[in-house]
C-alpha cells in the first residue's frame, strides 16, 4: 500500500523518510517551485525560513530532552541537523542550506520516496498524512476546513534580519555568550542609555507593513513576537527580552551595558548572522534605519530584511488523536506546525511519530503511544487535549509533563536539579517502548 505525504517541510520529510525505512512506498508531494509560500525562498525540502538555532540541546532542557528522545526513536532529521551544525554554545544552531540539501539528497535519492512536484488542493483518499504547514494553500486550507467543520486559528510568524559578518564593526561589537557558557559563538552589540533610547525611539514610531483583512484579526505566538510588538509594551520590555545585557561583558572595557544585542551565526562558513529575537514586519526602509542605529551595525550589510507571514492550525483537541490521526477518519494522520506545536524541532518530532503510527496503521500493528512522563509524548497529549476550549500552539517545556514525582526538599526550589531528575524519568521510560518500532 502507498502512503501520500502531503508537503515536503520539515514534518512531510521526516515522515516520508520514517514510512521508507520500513518498507513503505510514499509519493511525496511539493508544491514549490511552481507555487511558492510568502516565507520560503527556494524548491529545497525541510527549508528553515525563521530562526536557524533548534534551541538546546542540553537534556536539562525540554528542548534538548526532546532531541534526544528523537535521536532514540530514530529521527532522521535530527540527524542530519547535528551534521551540519554551526557554534551556537548549548545550542543546536545549522547552516540552514546544507541541512536542506542534505535532506532533499536523501528524500530524492530514496528509491522507495516518489517526489511528485505540484499543488494538492483537497484531501487525497487513502492512506494520507497531511503535513502541509503553517503557510496551508488556500485551496487545500479549504478541504482541510470542509473536513474538520471547524475554524481554522491564525497567528503570525516573523523572521529576523540577516546580516553580512564582515560588514560588522568590531570596534564597538565582540564576540561572548551569556556568562561566558560554552564557545563565544554570538556577536554583541552593546548599548548604553542614550543610544538605546535612539534605538527605541525608531523602533516605536517605524511604520510596519499594511496586514491584509483576513489577517487582522489574527494572533501572534508569544514566543516569536515582532521586535515592534515587545517594544509597544513598555520602554524597557526589550531590555528584559531578546536585549537583556545580563551576563555579557566585553573584556576590552569591562563595562555593562545598558542593552545589548545579539547575532547568532547563520551558516557553517560563518560569513551570515541573524539577530536575535528581532523578527519584525516593519517596512524594510524603517528596518535598514533601525538596524543601523545598533553600535557595530552602522553600516551592516542587511541580506535579508525581516518579513511576517500567516501561520494556520488546526482545533486539533476535536480533531486529532494523540497518535496524530484524525478521530473521524483513522487513515488520514497531519504532522507539522498545522497540528498546533511549535518551533522546528517539534515539527520535525510530529512527523517523526506521524510517520511511524501510519507505518504501524498499514501494516495493521497496534501504533504507538507515547508515554506523558516523556516529553514528545507529553506534547502530543497537550494539543489533542479535549479539555482544551481553544488550543494555542506550544513549544516543548517542562510544565507539558506529568511530574507525578516528589521531589527532596533540597532541590524543590532547583529547576536545573528537578529537570535532571525529569530528564532521566523520561529516558528511562522511553527506553521500554524503544522494542515497539
Amino acid at each position: 500500500m502507498k502512503v501520500k505525504v502531503i508537503g515536503a517541510g520539515l514534518a512531510g520529510s521526516e515522515a516520508a523518510l520514517q514510512l521508507a525505512k520500513r518498507g513503505i512506498e510514499v509519493d511525496l508531494y511539493e508544491m514549490r517551485p511552481k507555487k511558492m509560500t510568502g516565507a520560503h525562498t527556494t524548491e529545497k525540502f525541510a527549508e528553515f525560513v525563521c530562526s536557524n538555532s533548534m534551541g538546546s540541546y542540553d537534556i536539562s532542557n525540554a528542548s534538548g530532552l526532546l532531541k534526544k528522545e528523537m535521536e532514540l526513536l530514530g529521527s532522521e532529521l535530527i540527524k542530519i541537523a547535528f551534521e551540519v551544525k554551526v557554534p551556537a554554545g548549548n545550542a543546536l544552531a545549522i547552516d540552514r542550506e546544507m541541512f536542506s540539501q542534505k535532506v532533499t539528497e536523501k528524500i530524492t535519492q530514496n528509491p522507495l520516496i516518489n517526489v511528485i512536484r505540484e499543488e494538492v488542493s483537497e484531501i487525497p483518499d487513502g492512506c494520507v498524512i497531511v503535513a502541509s504547514g503553517p503557510l496551508t494553500s488556500d485551496n487545500m486550507a479549504k478541504s482541510i476546513q470542509s473536513f474538520t467543520q471547524e475554524e481554522h486559528l491564525h497567528f503570525f510568524d516573523a523572521v529576523a534580519p540577516i546580516v553580512e559578518k564582515d560588514s560588522i564593526n568590531f570596534d564597538k561589537a565582540f564576540y561572548a555568550s551569556r556568562y561566558d557558557k560554552g564557545e563565544a559563538s554570538y556577536i554583541n552589540c552593546p548599548m548604553n542609555k542614550e543610544e538605546y533610547e535612539k534605538f527605541y525611539d525608531i523602533l516605536i514610531n517605524a511604520e510596519r507593513i499594511e496586514l491584509k483583512e483576513f489577517e487582522k484579526d489574527a494572533k501572534f505566538f508569544e514566543s516569536c513576537l515582532p521586535v515592534e510588538v515587545l517594544a509597544s509594551r513598555g520602554v524597557d520590555t526589550l531590555r528584559f527580552g531578546p536585549m537583556k545585557p545580563v551576563g555579557l561583558i566585553d573584556k576590552r572595557t569591562n563595562e555593562k551595558s545598558y542593552a545589548v544585542v545579539q547575532l547568532r551565526q547563520d551558516n557553517s562558513i560563518k560569513t551570515l548572522y541573524n539577530i536575535v529575537g528581532f523578527q519584525t514586519n516593519l517596512k524594510w526602509s524603517y528596518q535598514k534605519e533601525l538596524i543601523h542605529s545598533i553600535p557595530g551595525l552602522e553600516n551592516a550589510n542587511i541580506v535579508r530584511y525581516g518579513v511576517m507571514h500567516r501561520n494556520t492550525f488546526l482545533n486539533s483537541p476535536k480533531i486529532l488523536t494523540e497518535h496524530l490521526n484524525t478521530i473521524r477518519r483513522p487513515d488520514l494522520f497531519f504532522a507539522g506546525q498545522i497540528t498546533g506545536v511549535e518551533g522546528y524541532t517539534e515539527s520535525m518530532a510530529s512527523g517523526l511519530v506521524a510517520g511511524i503510527n501510519m507505518a504501524k496503521f498499514v501494516k495493521g500493528e497496534e501504533v504507538l503511544t507515547l508515554p506523558k512522563e516523556t516529553i514528545l509524548g507529553a506534547l502530543l497529549s497537550y494539543i489533542t487535549d479535549k479539555n482544551h476550549k481553544q488550543l494555542q500552539p506550544v513549544n516543548s517545556n517542562w510544565a507539558l509533563i506529568n511530574h507525578g514525582i516528589e521531589f527532596p526538599k533540597n532541590i524543590r526550589k532547583d529547576k536545573k536539579a528537578k529537570a535532571e531528575i525529569l530528564s532521566k524519568r523520561s529516558l528511562d521510560v522511553l527506553s521500554g517502548v524503544l522494542n515497539n518500532l
